[in-house]
C-alpha cells in the first residue's frame, strides 16, 4: 500500500492495484474512509467510525495535499495525466 502520509494519527494512502476515479484511503482511531476526485476537489466516498472533528481535519489535509496526491497517484498508476485534468 503506498502511503502518502501521516498527519493526526491518520494514514493517507492508495492500495496496490487502484481504479479510476483518483482517490485517497485514509485510515486510523479504528475508522476510515474514501475520498474520490470529481475534477475540482475530493468529495467523501464513506465514512466508518471517524469522529467529526476528526473529519473536517481530514479533509483539509486532503484539501491542503491535493497537488501531491494527484501527482502521486499518475506516478504509481501510470494513467494518461492531461486527459484526465
Amino acid at each position: 500500500m503506498p502511503e502518502l502520509f501521516r498527519q493526526y494519527g491518520f494514514i493517507f494512502m492508495f492500495f496496490s492495484r487502484e481504479h479510476e476515479p483518483i482517490h485517497v484511503h485514509v485510515r486510523g482511531h479504528n475508522g476510515d474512509a474514501k475520498f474520490n476526485w470529481d475534477g475540482e476537489g475530493f468529495v467523501m466516498e464513506y465514512v466508518h467510525n471517524i469522529k467529526a472533528n476528526d473529519l473536517k481535519r481530514i479533509e483539509r489535509m486532503i484539501a491542503e495535499n491535493t497537488d501531491i496526491i494527484i501527482n502521486r497517484w499518475y506516478e504509481l498508476f501510470k494513467t494518461d495525466n492531461e486527459d484526465n485534468q
